[in-house]
């Protein structure tokens, strides 16, 4: 029996290093796993979109599709747009949409090594203060994993972090930097953008950097993501439920 094919499904942007950094991590979780068939497709601006490559499974016989949102939190992407688009999928497809990335210990990892990517050792942890800075949301269960997420990696040794946003919510960037900056035992203020690929906003998240000591290099086609993103395949694929939202 064929495995699922793993269909993993970015948001998309105008700024064409998005859809660049997204082919490249994709193309790394394929590597981890040959036997696996890994797809791309868009909700928005790229190509291929979504229904595109669903017509396309679907005409070539594939039956069962993991649908792997490419996004950090569950917010109004994972909750609405992606399960609308996928229950218009042709018939005899059956889908089954992953969870969101995080949480995970493996998003902390991929944290940490775009931080020491930037210049920082693991000696400088005590000392520094980071700003986990994301795109923002309105969704409050995403911005309250955010602030988790912000809490665990404080966990991990670093002196204080403190969650930014680059839009939708508060703080920004630039004035969670100043308020690391007068906390005690912080000596060095370093960003790091939690988000997968370059693009507007991570733009922004930089801007709001510019006093900060270090800039972290965006998420993007690191070893830890591409694990993840067949972490959460294998999550779906072997789940007792199959949820068919097409058929």
């Amino acid at each position: 029996m064929n495995a699922p094919v793993l269909l993993v499904i970015a948001h998309g942007s105008r700024d064409p290093r998005h859809a660049a950094t997204v082919q490249a991590l994709v193309r790394r979780a394929g590597l981890l796993r040959p036997g696996v068939r890994v797809e791309t497709a868009f909700l928005d601006f790229n190509l291929p979109s979504v229904p595109g490559v669903l017509d396309r499974l679907a005409a070539e016989g594939v039956r069962e599709v993991v649908a792997l949102p490419l996004l950090l939190t569950r917010a109004f992407h994972a909750k609405s747009d992606i399960p609308a688009v996928l229950r218009q999928a042709p018939r005899g497809l059956r889908i089954r949409q992953a969870e969101v990335l995080g949480p995970s210990p493996l998003l902390l990892a991929a944290v940490e090594r775009r931080l020491y990517e930037a210049g920082l050792t693991p000696g400088d942890k005590s000392t520094t203060g980071v700003v986990l800075a994301s795109a923002g949301s309105t969704d409050p269960e995403a911005i309250a994993a955010i602030a988790e997420t912000a809490r665990e990696l404080r966990n991990t040794g670093w002196c204080s972090v403190r969650p930014a946003f680059a839009s939708a919510s508060l703080p920004r960037t630039d004035e969670a930097v100043r308020a690391l900056r007068t906390e005690p035992g912080v000596h060095r203020v370093a960003v790091a953008p939690y988000v997968i690929a370059p693009g507007r906003l991570p733009d922004r998240i930089a801007t709001g950097a510019s006093t900060a000591d270090h800039l972290a290099a965006v998420l993007g086609p690191s070893p830890e993501l591409a694990r993840l993103l067949l972490e959460r395949y294998e999550q779906s694929a072997q789940a007792p439920e199959r949820v068919a939202v097409a058929g």
